[in-house]
C-alpha cells in the first residue's frame, strides 16, 4: 500500500472536561477519497481543524509524506499542499469568483515586496485563479460576484479556491450541504474529477453520496473512531449502524 499522504497518529483534542477528538488515527492517500462520517458532535469538524493547523492537538501527532509536522500552524500546512473548505460559505462576497481565487492562489505565490504593484500583474496567481474556476466549471462566470452566485456555485468556488493553492491534499467539510440533487451530483462528478491528483478527506451526512464517491470510510461517534475501511466494511458494521445509519440490525 502507498504511504500515506497526510496522517493523523492518535490525535487528541480536549476543550476544559469534554474530549471532542479520541486517540484517532486516519490515514489519507493520493488517488483515494476518504469520507469521513458520524452524528453531529462526532468529532469530525474538529479533526479537520487539527489536520489543517486551525487547532493544535492536546496529544498525537500529524505526518506528511512520512515526515512529522510538529506545531502545524493553518499557514505552514498550506504551503506544504493542504487545502481546505469550510461548512460555512468562506468567501468574500463582493468579490468577483475570479478575484476570490486569485485572492487565494496569492497565498502560494506571495509577494512581500512587491507593495506597489496591483494584484493583477502577479501573473502566476490570475493563471492560478483561471485554471482553477475552470476545473469547477465555473470559468464562464469569473466576473460574476461571489454574492451573485447560486448556493452550488458558490460551494464549487470555494473549492475553485482551494484549488487555486495548488494542493494535493483537500479537507473538504460537507460540501453537498444544502445542495439539490442535481448540484450534489456535479460536485460528485468533479470530486471523481479530482480524485486521481489529490488525496480527499470529505466530511459528509448524505450517505448516498458517500456510498457513491468514496474508496475508504471512517464512521466516528463521542470523538472516537467506530469503524474504518471499505465503504461495504463500513456499512456491515453493527456499530456504526446502530450508532449512524440508525439500523441496529
Amino acid at each position: 500500500m502507498a504511504e500515506a499522504t497526510l496522517a493523523a497518529h492518535e490525535l487528541t483534542r480536549r476543550f476544559g472536561g469534554l474530549t471532542a477528538v479520541d486517540g484517532v488515527s486516519l490515514e489519507l492517500r493520493d488517488g483515494e477519497i476518504h469520507a469521513l462520517i458520524g452524528p453531529n458532535g462526532a468529532g469530525k469538524s474538529t479533526l479537520i481543524n487539527l489536520l489543517s493547523g486551525e487547532l493544535a492537538p492536546s496529544s498525537g501527532s500529524i505526518s506528511f509524506a512520512g515526515a512529522p509536522v510538529p506545531h502545524a500552524r493553518p499557514e505552514r500546512m498550506a504551503r506544504l499542499g493542504i487545502g481546505r473548505t469550510f461548512q460555512r460559505s468562506n468567501v468574500f462576497m463582493e468579490l468577483s469568483a475570479e478575484e476570490n481565487c486569485r485572492l487565494a492562489a496569492q497565498a502560494r505565490f506571495p509577494r512581500a515586496w512587491a507593495i506597489h504593484e496591483r494584484a493583477l500583474d502577479c501573473g502566476a496567481s490570475t493563471r492560478a485563479a483561471a485554471s482553477a474556476l475552470r476545473s469547477v466549471g465555473l470559468d464562464a462566470r469569473a466576473d460574476v460576484s461571489a454574492g451573485a452566485l447560486a448556493h452550488g456555485e458558490r460551494r464549487a468556488l470555494e473549492i475553485a479556491m482551494c484549488l487555486a493553492t495548488d494542493p494535493r491534499v483537500l479537507l473538504l467539510d460537507e460540501p453537498l450541504a444544502g445542495m439539490g440533487v442535481e448540484e450534489s451530483q456535479r460536485v460528485l462528478d468533479l470530486l471523481r474529477t479530482l480524485r486521481p491528483q489529490h488525496a480527499i478527506l470529505l466530511v459528509e451526512h448524505d450517505m448516498d453520496a458517500v456510498f457513491a464517491v468514496a474508496d475508504v470510510i471512517t464512521a466516528m461517534a463521542d470523538g472516537a473512531v467506530l469503524a474504518s475501511g471499505s465503504p461495504e466494511i463500513v456499512r456491515a458494521n453493527a456499530a456504526v449502524r446502530e450508532a449512524y445509519l440508525g439500523d441496529a440490525a
